[in-house]
């Protein structure tokens, strides 16, 4: 199995292979439009314009699991994300990554790349509302909250997991190795 083996679907609702991104270096976030983290669109933006020209994708898919932060149908979630926060990136369907619905490609992912900590500004926070909403929150693999990213290289490996907390500096230099 690989990265490459999953379908999605697109912001419209058509089936779109993984494959299609093959040889390109991807970063999958799960996404909100009403989250304390939704301001990463800006840097991710950055990040996006610095890297796409060498074989970088972000693909983007809201889930509405944390706080009820991503409401709306994918379209006006896409609306908000292209109007204020100037969205270039391909935002797909609207998805859960937990849970008995949870989509395969995040099961995937979350395998791939297990949770092991909460690190990075605002950690002490996020550990305090995880810890209230679940005390064993730090026992499984699940997606913690939104903003949760997956760096996959070339050729279709998940390579990191970096949690909503951690800089995107480090995002940033993590995916400059792999380009």
């Amino acid at each position: 199995m690989s990265i490459y083996d999953f379908e999605v679907k697109d912001g419209e609702g058509n089936m779109v292979s993984l494959s299609e991104f093959k040889d390109k270096v991807l970063l999958i976030v799960n996404s909100a439009t009403k989250c304390g983290f939704t301001p990463q669109y800006t840097e991710l933006n950055e990040i996006y314009a610095e890297f796409k020209d060498q074989g970088f994708e972000i693909l983007d898919f809201p889930c509405n699991q944390f706080g009820k932060q991503a409401p709306g149908s994918t379209e006006e979630i896409a609306e908000v994300c292209r109007n204020k926060w100037l969205v270039p990136y391909q935002i797909f369907d609207k998805i859960d990554v937990n849970g008995e619905n949870a989509s395969p490609l995040f099961e995937y992912l979350k395998n791939e790349q297990p949770f092991t900590e909460i690190t990075g500004k605002g950690a002490t926070k996020l550990k305090i509302i995880l810890k209230a909403m679940d005390r064993h929150y730090k026992d499984n693999n699940d997606i913690k909250w939104n903003f949760t990213k997956f760096l996959v290289d070339r050729q279709g490996n998940v390579v990191r997991r970096f949690e909503p907390t951690e800089s995107l500096d480090d995002v940033r230099k993590a995916i400059a190795d792999l380009i």
